[in-house]
């Protein structure tokens, strides 16, 4: 008798057991209800494609593991190759966290993840409502980390583009059926009460009067219990992680003015507050959905770029083209790219040209010839003729994965001002919850009645939700709009630094200048071995990924001949080559030893022959268009050149682009020992480069930043990137800058004056409890919306 094998892990299913799921269109049997669990939760999370991919079964669900079944499909490694990064001996995900409700909440989950054994970093972004979360998997597996979030009260999967927005949907959903039902029983409520108060119906008896109460309980009851839910539960996850956010004073002031009405109700004596407590929430959920929806709109031009990544491909195989899913493409695969399509993954062109609209990575929106040969990247948009590309990363590996991916990474640095305004919200909740009791038993003392309704105000007028929001809000903002410009910043305290640069260093070579090279001069010590010397220099240069190998290795000499050479490099000076017994070296004059040789030019790549020069060449390039502009708009900022090009280049460009200071033929060292004596002179240097032998001192620079035709190990070493090949978006980076930091502190001034000033009046009895909702929510989303004019302001 044959026995049915489990379809989720492969061993087989006791006898008489009948657990069945559909799963890829067919029904399957599994073992234990735990294989089962895992299986549902595999199809409900759209991952139906690990089954019909996956390498080898998975591991049994039996076992007496609490983490929940639906949890452990996420530590099957095919699974994890979809959305876990590797970082040496960490893994990182990104997760969409449902449940945010506020800063503070950012706050908690940072603090007590952290405590879990194995994770080594968390951060939270607020404004996408995602977390970037790194652990070591040998001391934990991805399934307890979901686990633990979920017992603090939120929950988490892994980001996808897709049911990120889905998620985002569905919250916006909830907030407008509360924010309605709110909205509809506070107009009912406000109207009872009106005449209550105002006695509007003339001479109003008791009974009237008992009856309009109960009938404004029975509407504030739902206000209460089911709209006002959200804030109740983000308090007790604070509250059970002993600690408090600004929703603990809010849930309080709530709770405190029902029941203190339903006690009055009940007892025929007293105060009722029904209609504040229902504007109350009304008025804090429209501050919250108004907030939800400016943190969408900052974060929807950078936050969701996979979402416009196709789903699927058009592969080329031997027998012909198939559709296939893009993110199981691999290196070296070839796909085929129709007219207006969009290109699914980061591949070069092999066959066919066409115009490709990059304004999605660069926000350039003039299209680009692609020629076979070229680079292109996922996400842009194909032109007017097919393409066939041969696959260079896959999706995961893409260029707009990274760029998704470092906009997590970036808001994971907090500036110093942001971490401030933790501390201070943190603080300030305790301090208003003191505060308030103080105030309560002052009254109470004083036989005040209206001691209770003293205390309600302070709570609610207090609450440094504006003070919370003050700094992330902005810096959403800020890095949307540069994302808008094709700018990457890597750290978001890089805002923050900008400030006070008032030096900036280029490169001159492909960063100034466009780095099309052709050589302008040459001179040979024996002119019968031009072609000679011109083949063994070319071949010399291929080894090289200097830009000035570029003049070489285009040249007709560089396609004949054979050498058989055994090449050392010397990153940003030259190359060092043994060929026939002799040695030659090819690269600056510094590095081959020439500078003091007659030529009858100025030479910036010489070539020698066991010491003797050979060869020399001037070799120079054109200013990139639009340079001229950009400098004049950095006028107040102290310019100058570090280059290893001949000091004559060097000398032609600063004198066409009006810079006072160049300094050419410098090594990398000589480049990083120049930078290092701007700043022990007091400056505050940014590095502008490209290449290889600018890593040391973007390193070394306060921020540095490399175009977006820099190597890439240039891009590692930098703080911002620029997507772009040109440096119009330098001036735009500056006046963001600015623009953030004015905002922020225009946040604080205007969070800390509103609590400095509201405070006195709430003690001293001066402001009803329906003035303090007024004025705490207005203090919101006045902070939501000065932040979003970062995004609205045209530059």
């Amino acid at each position: 008798m044959q026995t049915d094998i489990c379809f989720h892990c492969h061993q087989p299913v006791p006898n008489g057991l009948a657990i069945q799921e559909k799963v890829l269109a067919s029904t399957r049997s599994f073992c234990c209800y735990g294989c089962q669990a895992v299986a549902q939760a595999i199809v409900a999370n759209g991952l139906e494609d690990y089954y019909r991919f996956r390498t080898q079964p998975a591991e049994s669900a039996k076992t007496t593991d609490p983490v929940p079944a639906e949890l452990v499909m996420f530590d099957e490694p095919d699974v994890q190759q979809e959305f876990v990064y590797q970082h040496g001996e960490l893994s990182e995900i990104e997760l969409t966290i449902e449940g945010i409700s506020c800063a503070a909440c950012g706050w908690l989950i940072e603090k007590q993840m952290a405590k879990t054994p194995g994770v080594k970093q968390v951060a939270v972004n607020v404004s996408q409502r995602r977390a970037l979360i790194s652990w070591n998997p040998d001391e934990t597996r991805l399934s307890k980390v979901l686990k633990r979030l979920g017992r603090i009260g939120y929950k988490g999967f892994p980001f996808q583009p897709h049911e990120h927005e889905a998620s985002y949907h569905r919250e916006q959903q909830q907030f407008v059926k509360k924010l309605g039902l709110s909205g509809i029983m506070t107009m009912q409520v406000m109207m009872l009460m009106a005449a209550h108060y105002f006695d509007l119906l003339g001479d109003m008896s008791t009974l009237t009067r008992q009856y309009f109460n109960w009938i404004a309980l029975l509407l504030t009851t739902p206000v209460v219990f089911y709209c006002a839910s959200m804030f109740y539960s983000s308090a007790v996850k604070a509250l059970a992680a002993r600690t408090v956010n600004m929703d603990v004073p809010v849930s309080l002031a709530i709770v405190i003015t029902y029941i203190s009405g339903a006690w009055a109700t009940w007892q025929q004596v007293g105060q009722v507050f029904f209609e504040s407590v229902c504007m109350f929430i009304f008025l804090l959920l429209l501050s919250r959905f108004v907030e939800h929806k400016s943190r969408y709109q900052a974060m929807q031009t950078s936050a969701n770029m996979l979402k416009y990544m196709p789903v699927s491909a058009t592969k080329i195989e031997a027998s012909g083209q198939t559709t296939v899913l893009a993110r199981k493409l691999n290196p070296d695969d070839r796909i085929l790219v129709l007219p207006g399509e969009i290109i699914p993954v980061d591949g070069c062109i092999y066959e066919g040209s066409s115009y490709i609209d990059e304004a999605m990575l660069t926000g350039e929106s003039t299209p680009i010839a692609k020629h076979s040969g070229d680079a292109v990247f996922g996400g842009t948009l194909n032109g007017d003729q097919s393409l066939k590309i041969k696959v260079s990363a896959t999706l995961n590996a893409s260029l707009i994965s990274q760029i998704v991916r470092l906009q997590s990474q970036a808001m994971a640095s907090r500036p110093a001002v942001a971490q401030l305004a933790d501390k201070l919200a943190t603080g300030f909740v305790f301090t208003v919850l003191i505060i308030a009791s103080a105030s309560y038993g002052y009254w109470y003392w004083q036989q005040n009645p209206d001691a209770l309704w003293i205390a309600v105000a302070v709570l609610v007028a207090t609450c440094p939700c504006a003070l919370g929001l003050a700094t992330p809000a902005a810096l959403t903002c800020a890095m949307a709009k540069l994302n808008r410009h094709g700018v990457l910043l890597k750290r978001s305290d890089i805002l923050e630094s900008l400030a006070n640069i008032d030096t900036i260093v280029f490169d001159k070579t492909g960063t100034l200048t466009q780095g099309n090279f052709k050589i302008m001069a040459s001179w040979f010590i024996d002119p019968d071995q031009k072609e000679q010397t011109l083949s063994l220099a070319a071949h010399l240069e291929m080894q090289s990924q200097h830009p000035l190998a570029s003049a070489f290795t285009t040249l007709p000499q560089a396609k004949y001949g054979h050498f058989d050479l055994q090449v050392i490099s010397s990153p940003g000076e030259g190359l060092t080559a043994a060929y026939k017994g002799d040695e030659y070296k090819i690269g600056s004059p510094a590095f081959t030893g020439t500078n003091d040789i007659a030529l009858p030019f100025c030479a910036n790549v010489v070539m020698t022959c066991n010491t003797k020069a050979i060869g020399a060449w001037r070799i120079t390039d054109s200013v990139k268009p639009g340079v001229e502009t950009v400098l004049r708009s950095l006028a107040s900022k102290n310019i100058c050149i570090l280059s290893g090009d001949s000091q004559a280049n060097v000398a032609t460009v600063t004198k066409t682009l009006n810079i006072n200071t160049g300094y050419g033929e410098l090594s990398p060292g000589g480049k990083l020992a120049k930078l290092q004596s701007m700043q022990h002179s007091g400056h505050q240097v940014m590095m502008v480069g490209d290449g290889i032998n600018d890593a040391p001192v973007l390193s070394q620079a306060n921020v540095s930043v490399a175009v977006g035709n820099g190597t890439d190990i240039a891009k590692a070493s930098a703080d911002i990137i620029f997507l772009s090949e040109n440096l119009t978006s330098l001036p735009l980076l500056f006046q963001i800058s600015a623009q953030t930091k004015r905002i922020i502190h225009q946040n604080f001034v205007w969070a800390l004056s509103y609590n400095a000033g509201i405070l006195p009046m709430a003690v001293s009895g001066l402001l009803q409890p329906w003035m303090a909702v007024v004025g705490m929510s207005l203090s919101s989303i006045i902070v939501i919306v000065n932040s979003t004019r970062l995004i609205k302001t045209s530059i």
